[in-house]
């Protein structure tokens, strides 16, 4: 039986780096928006991670498609994967990118709903459903602002912010798949048909919708390289091979440094005006879903030990 170690400052050092990589991602998009389509950029991507990934299954021996009958469930999940992606692409035309980053990352508290319906072991412990309150409380405080106005630019970041809420539930979607159906697939074959998926679809649909036209600048070429390189295939492989390690509980509080360097890089590289009030919406957001994910942890850490339980008592 294997074990998971605690978390050391090798884990801390490499999580900060991918949740860095993961916080520049809308941002890249989204700064490449004026030459490329973030739809046309999110499908090109996919097809280039596509490649890689699929070059380094062949390098392991392993096959590119889930197996045992999975590859069903693993394009019901690439689905999903893309509709988030469709919802991200959208929402990036209307709001800001760090507004995206936060609105996306309410996927774990959907995720944690769906898992609680589906999975016995996962019902819900009083700390999550406290932390879900929380985060849904957030919501409601980040949108109130801009709901209550009529302006255009309002109104239009209402949109991109409601579009970026449901790419968080299509993402929460495909965890609930994943974990259900794809537990045991490894999880560079689920990357992969993810990825293929996505680019199957989006580039047509950019297609279709006349956003293929481009203009191949150098900030397009550096977007769609960090994209390809650092976000989905360096980013997503060490993410995984963190889960072999460290408990999972632990990695996803350090998960949600993400929107932090998401809405730090949105405001200091692309100059975004980010309001008080969805400040406080989105540390709402922020640490009730730190409560969702992490509620082992938190409660490890400040669980009273055993002998002052019992001075107490007595």
């Amino acid at each position: 039986m294997s074990c998971r170690k605690a978390l050391d400052g090798r884990a801390v050092r490499l999580m900060i780096i991918f949740c860095a990589v993961l916080g520049m991602q809308q941002i890249a998009i989204k700064a490449a928006a004026v030459d490329m389509s973030p739809m046309l950029q999110i499908g090109l991507r996919s097809g280039g991670a596509v490649l890689l990934i699929g070059m380094y299954l062949r390098h392991k021996g392993m096959g590119l498609l889930p197996e045992g009958g999975k590859w069903l469930a693993g394009i019901v999940a690439g689905i999903l994967f893309t509709v988030e992606y469709f919802f991200v692409a959208e929402g990036l035309r209307f709001t800001s990118a760090s507004h995206m980053v936060t609105m996306l990352y309410t996927a774990p508290a959907f995720a944690a709903l769906g898992l609680h319906v589906l999975i016995p072991e996962e019902r819900l412990r009083p700390m999550q459903w406290i932390g879900l309150i929380l985060a849904f409380c957030g919501i409601a405080v980040a949108f109130f602002e801009r709901g209550a106005s009529s302006a255009s630019g309002s109104s239009d970041i209402l949109l991109g912010d409601f579009l970026g809420l449901l790419a968080g539930m299509s993402w929460g979607a495909t965890t609930v798949v994943i974990r259900t159906r794809l537990s045991r697939t490894p999880p560079a074959q689920t990357l992969f048909i993810q990825l293929l998926t996505c680019f199957c679809l989006l580039v047509p649909a950019a297609a279709l919708t006349g956003r293929l036209s481009f203009t191949m600048t150098g900030v397009v070429w550096a977007g769609l390289m960090f994209q390809v390189l650092l976000v989905c295939v360096f980013g997503m492989l060490l993410w995984f091979w963190l889960l072999t390690v460290y408990p999972a509980s632990q990695l996803g509080v350090l998960s949600f440094l993400t929107p932090v360097f998401g809405i730090v890089f949105g405001v200091l590289l692309l100059g975004e005006h980010v309001e008080l009030r969805f400040v406080l919406g989105a540390a709402m957001v922020l640490a009730g879903i730190a409560l969702v994910s992490g509620w082992q942890w938190f409660q490890h850490l400040f669980r009273v030990p055993d002998h002052v339980q019992k001075e107490i008592a007595s």
